[in-house]
């Protein structure tokens, strides 16, 4: 897959938007699962020193994105196995539920409101914008599982959630954009119940949703 424009970074925020530039390199396989990282290469694309690269790959290594093998340096992540993916899910459902229905139960009314309005927002169809809709459809996948979890007012779920969804998003290439609509009305149930501060309503939203989720990702199995 081509490479974007080169990209221009601030002096200012230099590490962050480095970090977020290979982020985005490794889950839209522009780096792909099992790539050995050039770092030299990516200090030279990016016209930066290799300190900000180094410095970016240390924070995904701990996103669990890349892995760092002594004498081999940093390779992309492979993609789960079938095992680890039916692990990640029932990880999912155990703490996605549960922040869920503290957020419904917690959320104040600007956190609501929040969730809702994100839970409307919709992406661009495949058709209009082939190169950028997977990357819009999964920013606005875990913008709404992560308004959710800051909801929910335990730091550590949110945490927690963030680094499951980097694994699923390594996935998302395989996703049917057909599918996205199905996940946006899940979103907007869920957003619903915790509007409503419905914590049983909200967490079997939540459920079902996760639960359909993990069978529109099986056919990158097949």
């Amino acid at each position: 897959m081509p490479r974007p424009e080169p990209i221009s970074f601030r002096r200012s925020t230099l590490g962050g938007d480095v970090y977020e530039a290979l982020k985005s390199l490794v889950l839209e396989h522009r780096l792909s699962p099992g790539d050995r990282i050039n770092i030299d290469a990516l200090a030279r694309e990016f016209a930066v020193s290799p300190t900000p690269i180094r410095e970016a790959l240390a924070r995904l290594e701990s996103d669990g994105l890349v892995r760092k093998r002594p004498l081999a340096g940093y390779t992309v992540s492979p993609l789960l196995t079938r095992a680890e993916f039916d692990a990640m899910f029932e990880m999912r459902l155990l703490l996605e539920c549960a922040s869920t229905r503290w957020a419904a139960e917690r959320a104040d009314a600007a956190r609501r409101e929040a969730i809702s309005a994100e839970a409307a927002t919709t992406v661009a169809s495949e058709e209009d914008d082939p190169d950028g809709w997977h990357a819009a459809f999964t920013a606005l996948d875990a913008r709404f599982h992560d308004l959710v979890a800051e909801a929910s007012g335990n730091d550590l779920l949110r945490d927690g959630i963030d680094r499951l969804h980097a694994h699923l998003h390594l996935h998302r290439r395989y996703f049917p954009y057909a599918q996205a609509g199905a996940t946006l009305e899940e979103h907007r149930r869920i957003a619903a119940a915790i509007q409503a501060a419905d914590p049983d309503g909200a967490e079997s939203a939540m459920r079902e949703h996760l639960t359909r989720a993990r069978e529109r990702h099986l056919p990158a199995f097949d």
